[in-house]
């Protein structure tokens, strides 16, 4: 029996991307000495039954099914971390939570009483407590090193929750909305992706989710100010992180 912590990733609604940045990780081998990969249907169908040390959960929660199912991987896990958009406000999928789901399903399927799923997409924490929220779409490799690094070493992930305008203006990169009039959500999104939208001079679409301080009113103001359009501003702030609530409280106030 091994007496090294373990570790299971869990999958609910996404589209395996943060799960692919796991075995993307430049560290996954000398990661694997120091846990036992318990639960990974991505890598292996070999199971190790828990309860376990650490679970990662890729995905939202979007039929009842999924809702008992993340209930119970809260009972069994001793942390549970959440990564990616989905995971941690919804994921594309909530733009469902916009819509009438109803007509989606009538519209796409033969036959809509087949299907079973909840009105909404929604956040893991919605649901269960959790002990950290790791953002992005999908989640980058260095920052879930660190994140597994911190919580084996029994310590805080260094993970910033500033804007995405500081590594942007430290990397030296020219404003795309101040020497363009480009929109870009830079201001209100978290800092993590390595701001390559801005690089290649297009605007930042928010893939990191909110940053600890939005001030998402004043960046609508600026953006209609650019010439952006109530109706592409609803858009702007609705892609990966739409039900993330900053974004979501903006874009309805612009409905």
């Amino acid at each position: 029996m091994s007496d090294r912590p373990k570790l299971a990733v869990w999958k609910f609604a996404s589209c395996d991307g943060c799960q692919l940045s796991v075995l993307d990780t430049a560290d996954l081998f000398a990661l694997a000495e120091r846990v036992e990969i318990s639960h990974f249907l991505e890598v292996t169908r070999a199971v190790v039954q828990g309860p376990y040390d650490i679970s990662l959960v890729e995905g939202s929660v979007t039929t009842s099914h999924d809702a008992e199912r993340i209930r119970e991987i809260r009972a069994s896990s001793r942390l549970l971390i959440t990564i990616g958009a989905c995971a941690t406000a919804g994921g594309i999928q909530a733009l469902r939570n916009f819509g009438d789901v109803k007509a989606f399903r009538e519209a796409v399927y033969p036959r809509p009483d087949w299907i079973s799923a909840l009105e909404t997409s929604t956040a893991i924490a919605e649901h269960v407590p959790v002990d950290y929220e790791l953002r992005g779409c999908p989640v980058t490799t260095h920052q879930l090193e660190e994140v597994l690094s911190a919580f084996l070493a029994g310590r805080k992930p260094a993970i910033p929750a500033y804007s995405a305008c500081v590594p942007c203006k430290r990397a030296g990169t020219v404003c795309v909305t101040v020497a363009r009039g480009t929109p870009c959500l830079g201001p209100i999104t978290q800092a993590g992706c390595g701001t390559i939208c801005p690089t290649y001079h297009r605007g930042c679409y928010g893939c990191f989710g909110p940053s600890d301080s939005p001030n998402a009113p004043a960046l609508s103001a600026r953006a209609q100010e650019l010439g952006v359009e109530r109706p592409e501003l609803v858009r702007l702030l609705r892609s990966f992180n739409a039900e993330a609530p900053p974004f979501r409280e903006e874009s309805q106030r612009h409905e």
